[in-house]
C-alpha cells in the first residue's frame, strides 16, 4: 500500500531522486513493511513498529535502520552517524551505482530488519545513571532544592538529553552558562528541544 505523503515526497525530491526510488522499490519488495511517512522522510514499518527510513544529505543518501546496532552487517557496511547514537546505523550512497550493486545486500539487510522486529529484540540503550552529572550542575542540584525536584521528575529520556549537552561544554563556564539557560525550561517541566 502506497502512502501519499511518501509518494508526493519521491514525486518531488530533486537530489537524490534516482537513488531513493531504487532504495524505495527495494524495501517494497519485502511484502511485510508498510510504507508511511515520519520525520518528513519515507519510513517503513513492520506493525507499527519503525524498521528502516530513507532519507538524504548533502553529501550521501541513506537506508536508516531504527535497530542496526542489532543487524550482524555480515557485509561490514553500516555507520554509526555519531558517536551518540545508540541504535540507529545506515547505509550510505553517493551515486545510484552503489545501490544497484549492492541490491541483494541491501534486501539481505532489510529482511534482517524485519526479522529482529519479529522476533521483538529490544536494543539496551544507555541509563541516566550511565550519564556523568557534571560539577556544575551537581552544585546547582543541591543548592536548589527546587530545581532537583522538577530534575527528578522529568522522563529519563529528558535528563539524559541534559546531562549530555551540558557535558558536551568542555569548559566549566560554559557549562555554568548551559544550565543557567534551560534553569527555567527544567522547573517548567521541559525537555531540552521542548
Amino acid at each position: 500500500m502506497i502512502n501519499l505523503k511518501a509518494e508526493q515526497f519521491f514525486e518531488n525530491t530533486k537530489r537524490w531522486n534516482e537513488e531513493f526510488n531504487l532504495l524505495r522499490e527495494i524495501v517494497l519488495e519485502n511484502q511485510s513493511l508498510v510504507e508511511d511517512y515520519k520525520w518528513m522522510h519515507p519510513c517503513y514499518t513492520f506493525e507499527g513498529k519503525n524498521v528502516v527510513l530513507i532519507h538524504g544529505f548533502k553529501d550521501y543518501c541513506a537506508l536508516l535502520f531504527h535497530k542496526g546496532v542489532l543487524l550482524k552487517d555480515t557485509a561490514q557496511l553500516l555507520i554509526q552517524q555519531t558517536e551518540n547514537v545508540q541504535s540507529g546505523r545506515q547505509l550510505r550512497f553517493t551515486h545510484i551505482g552503489q545501490i544497484a550493486n549492492l541490491r541483494e545486500t541491501i534486501a539481505n539487510y532489510i529482511q534482517e530488519a524485519v526479522a529482529i522486529e519479529k522476533s521483538g529484540a529490544k536494543v539496551n540503550m544507555r541509563k541516566t545513571e550511565d550519564y556523568p552529572v557534571p560539577e556544575e550542575f551537581t552544585k546547582a542540584l543541591n543548592e536548589d532544592k527546587d530545581l532537583q525536584h522538577a530534575f527528578l521528575s522529568l522522563t529519563p529520556g529528558r535528563q539524559k538529553g541534559y546531562l549530555f549537552y551540558f557535558n558536551q561544554a568542555k569548559q566549566a563556564k560554559t557549562r555554568e552558562a548551559r544550565i543557567e539557560k534551560y534553569y527555567q525550561h527544567i522547573l517548567d517541566g521541559k525537555g531540552i528541544d521542548d
